[in-house]
């Protein structure tokens, strides 16, 4: 048996795709550029996917996410 056998023969138990988006859901909120009535902007997004808002600029998002007690990560 070499070590490449080893680690995969290790029965893991995978998550649903339900829970592995609840893992970030209470604490992550995702920035991404988004369009709001013909305007450019950014929208903040749950990780469930989920919108909770939209600002003007990418720093505005990521200060509002940061006000609610969540932390902002870019998404592309």
């Amino acid at each position: 048996m070499n070590k490449h056998d080893a680690v995969t023969s290790t029965p893991r138990n995978p998550l649903e795709p339900h829970a592995f988006l609840a893992l970030g859901t209470p604490s992550l909120a995702f920035i991404r550029p988004v369009t709001v009535n013909g305007m450019a902007g950014f929208g903040i997004f749950a990780a469930d996917g989920t919108g909770i808002g939209a600002a003007p600029s990418r720093d505005l998002a990521f200060s509002t996410a940061r006000q609610h007690d969540l932390e902002p990560v870019s998404v592309h």
